[in-house]
């Protein structure tokens, strides 16, 4: 079969195409090469991280991968056959982040006639600048696609990994489904319910947490009036030193809505930066998220796209003012590439964008005969 030719340097231009083509690749049983890879960045080609997220996908579906070696613009990718249920591994040796590892991998793993769990031991940055931080993956993410997708996945945080050093490693038990995805239907915001949230720490004075969860409460007090009789709980949560590789700190919150929808927001501390401030800067964030009167959030956005394409029927999903972010038309964009899932983009007159979508229906019926796997 001829390799589908997929353009690295398309809109947003960066590892998002690569993630995502690979999964619906493997899942469709379409050879890749996708060239131009992170075109957009400086320096362009595949990082450590992103080399891993190839690997393990190959590891999981026999792969022949061709091109992977740090700093290649391009890849060839053929899928044989998903080896499930398995265990797999990727470890980014550096900082990379978990979550982009996550990412790749987790598609992979939602189908199968074996109703048995496959799992992933992931290691690398816990919570990295430039990708979702574990937390959010872990309160934000997961309850919304198990909600809303039917999707069933576990995730424990076994040792957190800051950046620079990394070290970090979570495992992921994800249970399969030998039928379609739901679609969503997610039109009516409501109002919020709750505030939760984790202000995390490690290596740290142990005032820090607290700082950091109060600079919170107060700026969502402070500039929001709708929020003065919404339950807002924050955990302050200090890990052993033997429970994370090198010193960090970082607060994820996230607001659930009465019609089921999810915002979240969230800061990573750094030096110089008083730990009251981290807490704020999350707050603005979800405030901006809420302000935007959305039923997702900007991350949540890109990330349900390829489950949108591969559910059963009709989905559609209102998201906030201001139109789509780069990244969530990209995901569009490379869904369309390589599905018959056919998306709809509408611009209401309140401002709101509306994402449409009538997805192919995909089920482990469809997969090839899987092979017994071992551990890699």
């Amino acid at each position: 079969m001829t390799p589908i030719l997929i353009d690295g340097s398309v809109l947003e231009g960066g590892g998002q195409i690569l993630r995502n083509s690979i999964a619906f690749s493997s899942l469709l049983g379409k050879p890749i090469s996708i060239h131009k890879i992170r075109n957009s960045r400086r320096p362009p080609g595949l990082k450590n991280q992103h080399r891993t997220g190839l690997e393990l996908a190959a590891a999981i579906t026999s792969a022949e991968l061709g091109g992977a070696q740090n700093g290649s613009c391009e890849i060839q990718y053929t899928p044989r056959s998903l080896g499930l249920p398995g265990h797999y591994t990727g470890d980014s040796v550096t900082a990379g982040a978990t979550t982009l590892l996550l990412q790749i991998a987790l598609p992979l793993l939602l189908f199968s006639r074996d109703p048995s769990p496959s799992s992933l031991t992931l290691k690398g940055g816990t919570n990295a600048q430039s990708a979702p931080q574990i937390d959010y993956t872990r309160h934000v993410f997961f309850p919304f696609i198990r909600d809303h997708f039917g999707v069933s996945v576990n995730l424990d945080i076994k040792k957190r990994g800051y950046f620079p050093k990394g070290g970090g490693e979570v495992f992921v038990e994800v249970f399969p489904t030998s039928e379609t995805l739901k679609a969503i239907r997610l039109m009516e915001r409501g109002k919020v319910k709750a505030i939760r949230g984790i202000a995390h720490l490690a290596g740290l004075p142990g005032h820090i947490g607290p700082s950091m969860v109060e600079g919170a409460k107060q700026h969502l007090l402070a500039e929001s009036s709708d929020l003065e009789d919404v339950p807002i709980e924050i955990e302050s949560k200090r890990e052993r030193n033997d429970n994370t590789s090198g010193a960090g700190s970082g607060i994820v919150l996230w607001a659930e809505l009465e019609g089921g929808g999810i915002i979240g927001g969230s800061a990573l501390g750094k030096k110089g930066l008083e730990a009251s401030a981290v807490g704020r800067a999350a707050a603005e964030e979800l405030l901006r998220g809420l302000n935007a009167d959305g039923c997702v959030d900007e991350y949540l956005q890109d990330q349900i796209i390829i489950l949108m394409a591969l559910a059963k029927g009709f989905s559609e999903v209102r998201c906030g003012k201001g139109g789509l972010e780069l990244h969530t038309k990209t995901a569009i964009w490379v869904a369309e590439q390589l599905t018959d899932a056919k998306f709809d983009v509408i611009e209401q007159p309140s401002g709101h964008t509306v994402i449409r979508c009538t997805g192919i229906g995909y089920s482990a019926q469809l997969l090839a005969s899987p092979q017994s796997n071992g551990d890699t």
